[in-house]
């Protein structure tokens, strides 16, 4: 009775390959609406009806300048965020390919 309550990891369910790169470039998904707040911001993705928030600023302007730039490193520079401060940065933007929130330049879905 157990074994009919496992449900895969949802990463392994969907079949998606999640693995971050800031290397390569990325983008908001097409379902994802940006709302703009004094703290930062908030995203909705209405696929998943998932919500997440952008603690300031900065990592704002990185999401939304994401589609300018070839990778995520150059999008950060962009928005003034140092190589060597980039860390936090790189971190937030990895859990948000994570969760779909952003998804490869090259991916239509």
């Amino acid at each position: 009775m157990r074994g009919l309550l496992t449900v895969p990891a949802p990463a392994q369910a969907a079949g998606v390959d999640t693995l971050f790169d800031p290397d390569r470039g990325w983008r908001l998904h097409p379902q994802v609406a940006v709302r703009p707040e004094p703290f930062g911001a908030l995203l909705y993705h209405f696929g998943t009806r998932k919500l997440s928030f952008l603690k300031n600023r900065t990592i704002l302007t990185v999401v939304r300048s994401l589609e300018e730039h070839p990778d995520i490193r150059s999008a950060c520079r962009a928005a003034g965020v140092d190589d060597a401060e980039q860390g936090p940065y790189l971190h937030a933007l990895g859990v948000l390919a994570e969760s779909r929130m952003l998804v490869p330049q090259e991916d239509q879905q």
